[in-house]
């Protein structure tokens, strides 16, 4: 019995892990992208409000954050037509990289994104260093 309960606790921490594991892109990574002029689609799930101070050019606003709910994540579906028409790499950009893009990355990941085209900006928009590159307004 013993050995029941601690097989259930390993695979439950081992599914844990997998399910929380999402690929990041460093700011600085991202930036040569931008520079080199290379294709990257953007999914910004930032609020409506922040999203109109500031994001990144080129950004599709959806406004999932914090992308728990059935209801928040269907906001993410508009990318989905962008992304399914593309081979470019996605990344996911969330106010500070946490828990709302790996939930959106779960999201996209779960309507047959492949893994291996996402990334979620790592620190988000809050630790973004280059804030010239920020648009204002939509």
């Amino acid at each position: 019995m013993l050995k029941k309960i601690a097989l259930f606790f390993v695979l439950s921490i081992a599914s844990a892990t997998v399910a929380l594991a999402a690929n990041y892109i460093e700011p600085q990574e991202l930036k040569e992208l931008f520079d080199k002029k290379k294709p990257v689609i953007l999914v910004d799930i930032q609020p409506a409000t922040d999203f109109e101070v500031q994001h990144l050019p080129g950004s599709i606003e959806t406004n999932a954050f914090p992308a728990k709910t059935d209801e928040d994540k269907a906001r993410l579906d508009k990318a989905l037509t962008v992304i399914k028409a593309s081979k470019d790499p996605v990344v996911v950009v969330c106010p500070r990289g946490k828990s709302g893009a790996k939930n959106s990355y779960q999201y996209l990941e779960s309507k047959g994104v492949p893994e291996d085209r996402m990334q979620i900006l790592e620190g988000g928009i809050a630790e973004w260093p280059f804030k010239e590159l920020f648009v204002k307004g939509r």
